[in-house]
């Protein structure tokens, strides 16, 4: 998984034509081009009129590709339109036979789950499912650290030592191929849920489901492995049901109740918000805000989330706390958590997450810090950022890799090195895959292992290789770009006066929700304002009015850790400055009070300033 913050340096919709910068502004003040989604002007009118939307949510609709036949399962997704047929999928008829089987013979069933959201969500999903039918699985969270990602032989072949029947592989397996291989020859019937990228030749084990195997056509590739268990379960329970399980007795269970895991999973592991996703997020929200999960509702008491529930809560509030656990406490306790049905045991978990996550988030500080450090004092950056510090932690290489793409625009890597080996963890931007050249990094001989897909990898590599693994990915990246620098564009939905800063235009905006890949939230800029106030809230955001001409209104809005960097300095010193700012319209009530305000990301001067636009 990747983390939800940062894995790109531009929201994207894939596929959509650009038009020239935006009022000019080739290079705002954190080095953007802006420009506006090129959208058929005259589909996105129809849709306008159709639907009795704003200009803005009709451009921003028709920049997804959705048409006035489409836009009612894109406003209002239900399970009941989106939902596949479990069967559509290769083995997974074949998996649901053998849970079946274990389920009614009393076997013993053992999750085997990544460290991950996904990996607790979708071990979370399945254990709830499987207790409901009388069965108590284990569950098997390796450790980050000693164990690393994915099957081992040494715990696939404890865990059939100790009885397992039947090992349940989730966010995990699709190539691992010699542990498999291993747990199966120590008796293990191996089900692998898994969407990670497929190889030709699969793993020898039971059943193999995975959207994106070669031999599938992909259609749902986009899922996670949370949405898979879904799935999965509702595959298992229909064939429970038709072997007649199900009685008074033990009454076959209510599956979208796990909704609110399943959208959890699917927010933070970075999938497209599409299709079925957005269904699953949408209906899993309402479900997490019931507050019926324990876990969930202790995570959430403990961060003061007490309003409905938003995708953005569940990327950067809850699933960096589930995530702690992994990267630098115990591995299981993110799926624990989620399992559990004992509040004073979710309370005990919940605090500490959190007290892990803000260690994670001490840890990250200083090993983003020492990276900057390393890159600025060093030879100038080639056509990607790397990075390698002795005392880092592994567990936030991936997270401070992101940072540095935000930083640097360009793809980097991180590397925690321990003795003469190091951890490595990679982030790359659009346009560069980042993965294929990981891997033809490993296929030279120059990391040890290593993978991932066109926006992350990871990998090991030996203190001794660095310098030509450096050079190899400068030159790999070079030439997949041409030898030019990729200049990071900010993509806008469209351009508005404060005036039309409405509470009814943030209410349609909000109403395209969830945001996410391939469903950005709208960013909106406005032209030729003044900042008529600002000063610093916290530690590091400015909060601040706009003004637009005589007479034109007043906007009041934020900017996020913007203390010390050139957008805060642009906010605190440009008083008398005409500029153009781009950001997002909220909502914001606070006291009982709803007012609209602006959350600003971008800036640029409305006239040449040192060069710049």
């Amino acid at each position: 998984m990747t983390s939800p913050a940062g894995l790109r340096s531009v929201d994207a919709i894939p596929d959509v034509p650009l038009s020239d910068a935006f009022a000019g502004v080739e290079q705002s003040v954190t080095g953007r081009r802006w420009v506006l989604r090129d959208v058929d002007e005259r589909a996105a009118l129809a849709l306008s009129q159709a639907l009795s939307i704003s200009d803005i949510a009709a451009r921003a609709l028709t920049a997804r590709g959705i048409g006035i036949e489409d836009a009612e399962k894109f406003l209002a997704p239900t399970l009941k339109d989106l939902l596949p047929d479990p069967s559509r999928f290769k083995d997974m008829d074949k998996a649901a036979k053998r849970l079946a089987d274990a389920i009614m013979n009393g076997e013993k069933i053992t999750l085997f789950a990544d460290y991950d959201v996904d990996g607790a969500t979708s071990s979370a999903v399945l254990a709830r499912f499987l207790r409901a039918a009388g069965s108590n699985a284990d569950v098997y969270i390796p450790d980050r650290l000693k164990e690393g990602y994915g099957p081992s032989v040494g715990a696939l072949e404890m865990l059939a030592g100790k009885g397992t029947k039947v090992l349940v592989a989730l966010d995990c397996g699709t190539t691992a191929f010699d542990a498999l291989r291993a747990g199966t020859d120590a008796g293990l019937d191996i089900v692998v849920i898994d969407h990670h990228e497929a190889e030709p030749e699969l793993p020898a084990v039971h059943a193999l489901v995975n959207p994106n195997r070669m031999d599938e056509d992909r259609v749902y590739g986009h899922l996670c492995t949370a949405g898979l268990a879904f799935l999965f379960a509702v595959a298992i329970n229909r064939e429970l049901r038709a072997r007649g399980f199900w009685t008074g007795d033990r009454p076959e269970p209510v599956l979208t109740r796990w909704l609110d895991l399943v959208a959890l999973g699917t927010v933070c592991d970075v999938v497209k918000l599409e299709g079925i996703n957005r269904a699953f997020v949408v209906q899993g929200l309402k479900v997490m805000a019931r507050r019926d999960n324990p876990g969930l509702r202790a995570l959430s008491d403990v961060t003061g989330l007490n309003s409905m529930p938003e995708s953005y809560h569940l990327g950067f509030v809850l699933g960096p706390r589930i995530n702690a656990g992994g990267r630098i406490g115990d591995s299981g306790l993110g799926s624990k958590l989620l399992r559990t049905d004992d509040a004073s045991e979710a309370a005990a978990i919940a605090t500490r997450l959190d007290i892990l996550n803000g260690e994670r988030r001490d840890i990250e500080t200083a090993c983003f810090e020492d990276a900057i450090y390393q890159v600025e004092e060093g030879p100038e950056p080639g056509a990607a950022v790397v990075a390698a510090g002795d005392g880092w932690h592994p567990g936030v290489v991936g997270i401070v890799a992101s940072r540095l793409v935000e930083r640097y625009h360009r793809p980097a890597c991180v590397i925690a090195m321990n003795g003469e080996t190091g951890t490595g963890s990679g982030r790359s931007v659009i346009g560069v895959d980042l993965g294929a050249a990981i891997i033809a990094a490993r296929q030279k001989g120059l990391l040890i292992k290593g993978g991932g897909h066109s926006m992350a990898a990871g990998f090991s590599v030996s203190r001794d290789a660095l310098p030509e693994f450096q050079s190899f990915l400068n030159e790999r990246i070079s030439a997949q770009t041409g030898g030019a620098m990729i200049k990071p564009d900010l993509r806008l939905e469209g351009a508005i006066a404060i005036r039309g800063a409405t509470l009814d235009l943030a209410s349609e905006i909000a109403s395209l929700a969830p945001f996410g890949p391939g469903n950005p939230e709208p960013r909106l800029a406005i032209k030729n304002v003044r900042i008529a106030f600002a000063d610093i809230v916290g530690s590091d955001h400015i909060r601040f009015s706009l003004q637009q001409g005589t007479g034109g209104g007043t906007l009041e809005g934020i900017c996020f850790r913007s203390v010390g960097t050139p957008l805060g300095a642009l906010l605190l010193s440009s008083a008398d400055v005409p500029v153009h700012v781009a950001g997002k319209l909220k909502a914001d009530s606070w006291q009982g009070r709803t007012r609209v305000k602006f959350h600003l990301e971008d800036a640029a001067y409305a006239f040449e300033r040192d060069g710049a636009a």
